[in-house]
């Protein structure tokens, strides 16, 4: 089982940064991939970037060049570093844990990002 804790979400105008954090606990060895979701009003849940326990990571085209993820030193800490936020940022991002073996999906419970125009 691996819990994971969002934080760092809030109000920024266009243009502005922000960074968002996730404590991950648990089982936390076991993790393969984890990973920055969002979702916008009225829209599906997407992929935002992930990064593998090797180092790899997947940016969706939208945010390439804008926006960073790494994990802490100490592998507990998954971080989305947001540049030239536009208001079509805004929504509620997810942190999410993808385990292999056995199968495993984790959520978290969600922070919210709001850009203003």
């Amino acid at each position: 089982q691996v819990q994971l804790v969002e934080s760092g979400g809030g109000l920024v105008q266009a243009g502005g940064s922000l960074r968002l954090s996730c404590a991950a606990s648990g089982s936390i060895f076991s993790i393969n991939v984890m990973g920055w979701y969002r979702q916008a009003p009225g829209k599906q849940r997407e992929l935002v970037g992930s990064i593998t326990s090797g180092g790899r990571t997947n940016y969706a085209d939208s945010v390439k060049g804008r926006f960073t993820i790494s994990r802490g030193n100490d592998k507990n800490t998954l971080y989305l570093q947001m540049a030239s936020l536009k208001p079509e940022d805004t929504g509620v991002y997810y942190c999410n844990a993808r385990v292999f073996i056995p199968p495993g999906d984790y959520w978290g419970q969600g922070t919210q990002v709001t850009v203003s125009s």
